[in-house]
């Protein structure tokens, strides 16, 4: 069934909501929604209070491994986290706290797809994919293609999202994770066709981001993929300034699914 996921978004070390079509390593092209007064732990001990599992600790950029280590240390072998991640460093954030840890950017040495990179993060991992989430984030080409988009979504691979590369993949991670990298941050409504093609595709848990912006949203999510997607909101919720939705009211929305 689907369910609202919460997130914690890490950039130089602070709680940030960031339009995803903007990161990159120029500051002064970056658009950010929201810069928390708040540390990470609060937001774990929030998610942690009201029982909202799943929740994604992304660390865009250097500077955050500090503040992810606080978020997890909060919530132990509760969140995930992702971003940096090989198979050099990903026992370690095991070993810091996270249930499980998210993987891209290594996975694609010069934007191409590495098989032995991904057989190297299993091992490293023990061989345990319940640990891996595998992030597929993607940008859009034409009209209902979808490229794996890495280092801070700015690069596109050779990678497209559809069901020979779900399927090929599934076998190695416990779920995936993906955002809608043009629309993140905008708060302009969901890619319609991605969710439903995710839940076509995916046999495995799988939570879309990107656009997300009410609880008409996850309604729609929850109706175009049969349940079978979860929403990860962000910038629209008031915890992160916005004034689209409350974290009370996607709290709400889970309890009665």
């Amino acid at each position: 069934m689907t369910r609202f996921r919460p997130c914690i978004d890490l950039h130089a070390g602070q709680v940030k909501q960031i339009v995803g079509g903007t990161l990159d390593s120029e500051t002064a092209a970056l658009k950010t929604n929201f810069v928390s007064p708040h540390p990470p732990s609060y937001f774990t001990k929030l998610y942690r209070d009201n029982n909202l599992l799943g929740a994604h600790v992304i660390m865009l950029g250097p500077g955050n491994s500090e503040a992810a280590r606080e978020a997890l240390a909060a919530w132990p072998g509760a969140l995930q986290v992702g971003g940096g991640i090989t198979d050099k460093n990903a026992p370690e954030w095991i070993e810091a706290g996270a249930d499980k840890v998210i993987i891209t950017s290594y996975l694609f040495p010069d934007a191409k797809f590495s098989q032995q990179r991904l057989d190297a993060v299993l091992v490293a991992l023990g061989g345990n994919k319940t640990k891996l989430v595998i992030d597929l984030s993607c940008r859009r080409r034409g009209d209902n293609s979808w490229f794996v988009a890495m280092n801070k979504w700015q690069t596109i691979t050779d990678l497209e999202v559809n069901q020979e590369s779900i399927k090929s993949l599934e076998p190695y991670c416990s779920e995936f994770l993906i955002h809608a990298a043009d629309i993140e941050g905008l708060q302009k409504g969901v890619d319609e066709n991605l969710v439903k093609r995710l839940a076509e595709w995916c046999s495995i848990p799988v939570t879309y981001a990107g656009g997300g912006r009410n609880l008409e949203d996850l309604e729609a999510v929850k109706r175009l993929s049969d349940g079978k997607v979860d929403l990860t909101i962000g910038s629209a919720l008031d915890c992160f300034g916005g004034s689209g939705v409350t974290l009370a009211e996607c709290i709400e929305w889970n309890n009665r699914q």
